[in-house]
């Protein structure tokens, strides 16, 4: 049973990030924009539950919730601590099922494969941390040829400044990488 720590305030308005002292998952996101994609996970569904929540992201040890802007933050949070306080801590999950989890990208070439490699490393250690701070975070959905398509998730998700200033500096960065490489948001 997960106790809240602390709980901040993102760069986006409707989004508030739980930090907990016990973990919920082992480096495995959960991310949903609905309560449809929450079924099956009884955590998000039951904060699905609770009027004016439009997106849960969680991992490792925070929980980062958004709400649609028609919410009062004081009566909401009191709300939302109940099913997190309640949600199990995170059990035992195999290297198997973290591996599967972070391989989501397939049908691939060895060299397409590579590329996307050195652009997670450069993720991993210069934006997520960013993004996963703030209450988000970025997962990447596909590379094409020069585009790769990214999805925010959590905060980052509904927040004008991701799509914009955020989206770009990240394109920026990687083109030190590739200077063709075009970085499409979804």
């Amino acid at each position: 049973m997960p106790k809240i720590v602390d709980i901040d305030e993102t760069p986006n308005p409707n989004a508030r990030k739980f930090l907990l002292r016990e973990p919920l998952t082992w480096g495995i996101a959960h991310s949903y924009e609905n309560a449809e994609q929450a079924q099956g996970d009884a955590l998000a569904s039951a904060l699905f539950a609770i009027p004016h929540v439009s997106n849960v992201f969680y991992i490792d040890s925070w929980l980062t919730v958004t709400q649609d802007g028609q919410a009062d933050w004081e009566q909401l949070l009191r709300e939302i601590a109940v099913p997190l306080r309640a949600a199990p801590a995170a059990g035992a999950q195999s290297a198997a099922a973290v591996f599967a989890a972070r391989a989501s990208v397939a049908d691939l070439s060895a060299e397409d494969r590579q590329r996307l490699d050195d652009i997670e490393l450069v993720l991993d250690l210069e934006i997520r941390p960013y993004l996963q701070g703030d209450g988000g975070d970025l997962h990447v959905l596909g590379l094409s040829g020069n585009q790769l398509i990214v999805h925010y998730q959590g905060a980052c998700g509904t927040c004008p400044s991701s799509i914009s200033g955020t989206l770009q500096g990240i394109e920026n960065r990687l083109r030190t990488l590739e200077p063709d490489l075009e970085v499409i948001a979804a």
